[in-house]
């Protein structure tokens, strides 16, 4: 897609900043909650290293959901950072269970293997799965393959796998939410030191700000937009038996169907909940993947597809930047994608949208207005031209012992792919629907 707002407007309009800084004042900054072991928790507004911020689209209640804790798991300086998409009737509600339950679990997992001080092969132990079909069939190791001297990361990913499965697990329980066709993506990350463990269920996306040897902004995506036009991922959905396919109307969209009925039609090939399609190869097992943080990397921005399905990687981590006072820059970037939604999408119903921006550094002095006007939509398609090898190609930079979390994956990895809804219809509702939400993997193969 090109430019995705007018062309009257640009990243640093002090009238649009002046506007986000009216609306949405200071006051949000104390709004702070208590998790386990002392973290500060905020679901909206803003501390020295956060901006968040949230938009209600046109489809009814808002499904998106996000949260950050700091100082996670005790430890001081520590940050962890969710967005979460809710979609189905009850989007909104697994949206929010896996936001409050996903982040306890993950800091009791890794609080357990740091107390009992476990080995690695206790670690191996830790996280097992109930069906070894499941596993054969989760890209666990394609995805997430050991390597040596690495302990931080090695942990982190055991956390991540085991807190997953229990979330899901737990709303599979839950009587209280009605999860059968309704689910939600999680993209998460963890910051501790110079370690940045990402964790990624579905088609939100992680996009990280760096600076190359000259200085000029890179944006370096860190996550896999998870669809069925993947291979692997159309792969393991067929051979459990589940149906990938597109509509007529909509041929670029590949969606994924249950066996026998078409629906629900669901974007995307992971998420918590979804239980009417948990036999058909839609799986809860986030990809893991690390990055050693160096002086050039800024920020990084989750975001649900509310903003990518109208901005570039590019056009947000320039939109971050542009923001005259750090604590402004999520409250920006909403803004930016609500008029994006209406200048690309007139006729379409604009979707939710959530946005976290976690910062490496402290802040610096706010920049004159000045400096940030010379960035102009109509100059933004030359400047894409110039970083798109950037912007695709980041990835390979990794500091890291974990594979490029780009190989064997599409050049775009989705990027702005197309405008899609995440489900088309829901199956109809069954009377066993609790064996059905988290019952036996079916061993049947396409």
């Amino acid at each position: 897609m090109g430019a995705c707002c007018s062309k009257d407007g640009n990243y640093g309009s002090y009238k649009d900043q002046q506007i986000c800084e009216s609306e949405h004042g200071c006051e949000e900054e104390s709004q702070v909650m208590k998790g386990d072991c002392g973290a500060s928790i905020r679901l909206q507004g803003f501390s020295d290293y956060v901006s968040m911020a949230s938009q209600q689209g046109k489809k009814g209640i808002n499904q998106d959901a996000m949260t950050v804790w700091e100082d996670f798991t005790g430890e001081n300086g520590v940050y962890f950072c969710g967005v979460f998409d809710g979609h189905g009737p009850r989007g909104h509600e697994v949206a929010r269970q896996a936001r409050d339950q996903l982040p306890m679990k993950l800091s009791a997992a890794q609080k357990l293997l740091h107390t009992n001080g476990r080995s690695q092969s206790d670690v191996d132990a830790f996280y097992e799965y109930e069906d070894d079909e499941e596993a054969e069939n989760s890209d666990y190791a394609d995805a997430n393959e050991d390597f040596d001297a690495n302990s931080v990361f090695y942990s982190w990913k055991t956390s991540f796998l085991r807190s997953f499965k229990d979330v899901d697990k737990e709303l599979s329980l839950d009587a209280s939410i009605d999860s059968y066709c309704s689910g939600t993506t999680a993209v998460t990350v963890v910051k501790q030191g110079d370690n940045l463990i990402i964790g990624n269920l579905g088609d939100s996306r992680a996009v990280m700000c760096t600076r190359g040897e000259r200085g000029e902004v890179i944006p370096v995506q860190l996550t896999v937009d998870l669809k069925p036009n993947l291979p692997q991922e159309a792969e393991r959905v067929k051979r459990c038996n589940g149906r990938v396919f597109s509509l007529t109307e909509e041929p670029a969209v590949l969606r994924l169907w249950l066996p026998d009925e078409d629906c629900p039609g669901l974007a995307m090939t992971r998420a918590f909940g979804d239980f009417c399609l948990k036999d058909c190869g839609l799986i809860s097992i986030p990809q893991v993947f690390y990055r050693k943080l160096s002086p050039q990397d800024e920020f990084v921005v989750l975001a649900t597809d509310g903003v990518w399905d109208v901005l570039t990687n590019f056009e947000v981590v320039k939109i971050v930047l542009s923001a005259r006072k750090r604590y402004m820059a999520a409250k920006f970037l909403v803004a930016h994608a609500v008029r994006a939604w209406k200048s690309r999408f007139p006729s379409s119903r604009a979707d939710d949208i959530a946005v976290v921006c976690l910062f490496f550094k402290p802040p610096s002095p706010p920049k004159a207005s000045s400096d940030m006007s010379d960035i102009t939509w109509d100059s933004l398609s030359h400047l894409n031209s110039s970083v798109s090898q950037c912007t695709h190609g980041s990835a390979g930079s990794f500091k890291s012992k974990l594979e490029d979390v780009s190989e064997n994956m599409p050049a775009d990895w989705g990027e702005k792919e197309t405008l899609v809804d995440a489900s088309l219809n829901f199956p109809r509702y069954r009377k066993n629907r609790n064996k059905a939400k988290f019952g036996p993997r079916k061993s049947g193969k396409a």
